[in-house]
């Protein structure tokens, strides 16, 4: 009688535990064993992590082809023989950072120099700041567009760097309370019972671990890169100006050492060109 008593009570602990003997062999039993909730979280934080990978082969590419266009920018800056051969061998370089503040630059002089044309510009070029303000605005204006450009979608690295693992920690705790919750109903613990829905559970903290850290990286990463370009961008606009207040300078001294006799000569912004 004893005997029969124990065989019953063990098969009726059998029949208990069993919904929760689940097969979870490898990685993918699972994440398709989890619950719902966990599942939700499961696909949010690979949506985030295939995004952030678009956005990681995006940026690189897009940084180097600007490195490698501005190195070429670079050789027909120092090889120039006049800036509007330049402006138009630039025009090919689209992808250049340095390229696009140039043409920035250039733009506006070309436009002060059809408004004022007519004008005798010798105290512009005795003191060319005032002219070239509105030179150095125009700059500053290219640079932050190609600062926009450079950094478009590195927030989402960002984002997905601070929060993916606490999306997956959320997902984590979830899905131990519906495995503790079941267990409660069931009234059956132990090892073989609690080590599946735990770990289907736990797979999603991993997941997130494993999309914030290449998004960190690359965030990391770009945000140096970028700063050397900005710093590089800045160190061109201040050259570009100097040469500029050059040219300027030396025009005006040009025109004021002319004969008095020859006709007056207009200084026009062109003549820079």
């Amino acid at each position: 009688m004893p005997i029969q008593f124990l065989s019953a009570t063990a098969y009726a602990a059998s029949d208990l535990a069993a919904p929760y003997q689940r097969s979870a062999d490898n990685v993918m039993d699972m994440i398709f064993n989890a619950g719902p909730m966990v599942k939700f979280v499961l696909l949010v934080l690979m949506a985030l992590s295939v995004a952030c990978w678009c956005v990681i082969v995006i940026k690189y590419r897009l940084i180097r082809r600007a490195n490698r266009k501005s190195s070429e920018f670079i050789s027909l800056f120092r090889q120039r023989k006049n800036y509007s051969a330049l402006y138009r061998d630039s025009e090919k370089l689209v992808d250049s950072h340095l390229a696009q503040i140039f043409r920035a630059g250039y733009a506006e002089l070309s436009r002060l120099g059809k408004s004022l044309e007519t004008r005798n510009l010798l105290e512009l070029s005795a003191n060319p700041e005032i002219l070239l303000e509105n030179v150095e605005r125009a700059i500053q204006g290219g640079m932050s567009s190609e600062r926009q450009r450079l950094e478009r979608f590195l927030p989402l690295l960002a984002t997905t760097g601070s929060t993916a693992p606490f999306i997956g920690l959320f997902g984590t705790v979830w899905g131990i309370m519906t495995s503790f919750q079941e267990i409660g109903i069931k009234g059956a613990a132990n090892l073989a019972v609690v080590a599946p829905g735990i770990s289907e559970a736990l797979i999603a903290t991993a997941i997130g671990l494993g999309a914030a850290i290449p998004a960190v990286v690359a965030y990391n990463h770009f945000s140096t890169k970028i700063r050397g370009i900005e710093n590089e961008m800045s160190h061109f606009s201040a050259d570009y100006l100097n040469m500029l207040k050059r040219d300027l300078m030396r025009k005006g001294r040009q025109e004021e050492s002319a004969p008095s006799h020859a006709p007056e000569q207009k200084f026009a912004l062109q003549d820079l060109t």
